[in-house]
């Protein structure tokens, strides 16, 4: 495709994502169109279409001109966006609904009973969102066909990895309600892993590399050969077992010998081996040369027997290296599926932007309920049963997309509304003096709409007071009439400052309804989250602390029991001991 044709094509995407998502078109999801188009319209094979797209990337060519064109689509009126797209395709205007499935599409070549996945975290860390999206889909399809699902850890770099982090993987699968069939650890085949390597050097298709690290990376760049390439068999056998035994880190790389022109630079002569000295957490310092998982990760496939390797688009570009290992060590060619990685919306779904987060202390840790991390979630109150639904409803689909957390927040809520009891707390309580109310009232709430046990108060009506929250009270005007929830109308008499004095006005079921609390109610403390980051930038605002009362009967709530406080949202209760819950969300 000439630059004519593509920037005609990126103009037609920019203007529809603007005129879709209010006049400011997403560079990201444009890109995104822009490769599927040119994938779909190719009738080329699937190595020489990798390619010649590899190529389109390594020039830059679909980004410049995408981005170019999204900056004048984004500089022009939204009226004028919408005329320009009518002028190119109508129907383009009409935003199509995604065909929602339930469950996960058929796989290719699939066999009933024969089908393997696998799910390869590296323990260098706690699992996120975007881990679960991973191990959901590859256990389901596992599941879907009676097939075997693998448990992988790709533990090849001891300077990372954590027995904590194996750890805190186990269990948030465990949560989750993933189930593998096997558990490894990719290090316990590294005496495989080396005799593969060898059989490399032994073909005369790998080499030790004593460039450095920027003068391997600017001839890769260039697509220049170093000297090093030039070291026959026995030299090379030599060199790797100095690597093995005697050279230090960062010294010597073992390289795959390919063509050093090829227009896929992911592909040029790539890093095999590196030496990392340290303790590894489960092999200790027998080894110190560890493989790539470039390398590794075809090579465990294959003694995995794995027909069915899934794992998210940004290894693209890296398909063709893994088929290129694959053909030279004889290895089983497995069925390579893609899907989008998970991105949510003002969340950090990386270790490298959670790390400083926990480093400099802004979160409390791995399991703060401000991360998207599954301990994080779970404290925060999340079921695992929503996180499934929620992603499986996004399907496998390779088109980028920044996923909302009201989907996910929508799933957990169809599954908590049925079941979590009604409570009433009350932020920055104000006290409400009641003057003139019957002797004594008895209030009969439920507990839930769908559940016949009652919440009972008996008040003495001659010395009542109780209290409403802070925010409420700010909004109240002497002569307000307002309803007490499930108690009774009270007319504003007079406005203190920490405190209000009303009448007992009847009942009105019409007038505007406060939730309150009684005059005996214990202390408690909500903390309620905000979105972690605002405009790439940690949001020092994403915690508040609400202090409060919370009605008598909360007190047979149990930790770990979700539950919705009335006018509010839903909640968590974290700590018993001091009543501290974690709010969920609306």
């Amino acid at each position: 495709m000439d630059e004519a044709a593509l920037r005609e094509l990126a103009r037609k995407y920019a203007l529809q994502n603007a005129v879709f998502f209010g006049g400011k078109a997403n560079p990201g999801a444009v890109i995104g169109k822009v490769m599927a188009e040119i994938k779909a319209e190719s009738q080329m094979s699937g190595e020489r279409l990798s390619k010649v797209v590899s190529m389109l990337e390594e020039m830059g060519l679909i980004k410049k001109v995408s981005l170019e064109e999204t900056e004048k689509v984004n500089s022009i009126p939204p009226a004028v966006q919408k005329v320009s797209l009518s002028l190119i395709d109508p129907s383009l205007l009409e935003k199509k609904e995604k065909e929602q499935r339930k469950g996960l599409p058929e796989l290719v070549s699939a066999v009933k009973g024969k089908v393997v996945t696998r799910f390869p975290p590296e323990p260098n860390g706690y699992p996120h969102l975007g881990h679960a999206k991973a191990a959901i889909i590859d256990e389901g399809y596992a599941r879907m066909y009676d097939g075997k699902f693998i448990l992988r850890f790709d533990d090849t770099n001891p300077a990372k990895e954590r027995k904590e982090y194996y750890e805190a993987i186990l269990d948030g699968l465990k949560w989750l309600g993933i189930n593998p069939d096997k558990i490894k650890n990719t290090s316990d085949d590294m005496g495989k892993i080396y005799r593969y390597a060898e059989k490399l050097i032994e073909d005369g298709n790998a080499y030790v590399c004593f460039c450095k690290i920027e003068e391997m990376r600017k001839n890769r760049s260039e697509g220049v050969e170093c000297g090093c390439r030039n070291a026959g068999a026995e030299e090379t056998k030599e060199n790797w077992r100095l690597m093995l035994t005697k050279l230090a880190q960062n010294e010597a790389t073992l390289r795959l010998k390919t063509n050093m022109q090829n227009i896929n630079t992911a592909v040029r002569d790539p890093t095999l081996f590196r030496i990392l000295e340290g303790e590894h957490p489960m092999q200790g310092k027998k080894y110190r040369v560890w493989p790539t998982y470039d390398f590794s990760v075809a090579i465990e496939d294959h003694i995995d027997g794995v027909t069915h390797s899934m794992r998210t688009k940004e290894y693209e570009l890296r398909d063709e290296l893994y088929f290129l290992l694959v053909k030279l060590l004889g290895l089983n060619k497995p069925e390579l599926i893609e899907f989008s990685r998970l991105e949510m919306e003002n969340a950090p779904l990386s270790k490298r932007k959670i790390n400083p987060l926990i480093e400099q202390k802004l979160v409390s840790g791995w399991d703060d309920p401000r991360l998207p991390t599954l301990a994080g979630l779970r404290r925060r109150g999340f079921l695992p049963e929503a996180i499934k639904e929620f992603v499986l409803s996004m399907g496998v689909a390779k088109s980028e997309a920044v996923a909302q957390w009201e989907a996910l927040e929508s799933a957990n809520r169809k599954i908590l509304d049925p079941a979590a009891n009604r409570y009433y707390f009350v932020a920055d309580p104000v006290r409400v003096e009641i003057k003139n109310a019957p002797d004594k009232i008895v209030t009969d709430s439920l507990l839930h709409p769908d559940k016949s046990e009652a919440k009972k108060y008996e008040l003495d009506g001659k010395n009542l007071y109780v209290y409403i929250a802070g925010s409420d009270a700010k909004d109240l005007r002497k002569d307000d009439n307002v309803r007490l929830m499930h108690l009774f109308n009270i007319k504003i008499t007079k406005i203190g400052e920490k405190y209000i004095e009303a009448d007992y006005a009847g009942n009105d079921k019409d007038a505007k309804k406060l939730h309150w609390v009684p005059a005996n109610s214990p202390r408690a403390i909500l903390h309620v989250f905000g979105p972690v980051f605002q405009n790439d930038e940690f949001n020092r605002n994403s915690l508040m602390v609400k202090e409060g009362l919370v009605e008598p009967y909360a007190s047979n709530i149990q930790e770990g029991e979700r539950v919705q406080f009335e006018r509010m949202g839903f909640a968590i209760l974290e700590d018993k001991k001091s009543m501290k819950f974690n709010f969920i969300h609306k």
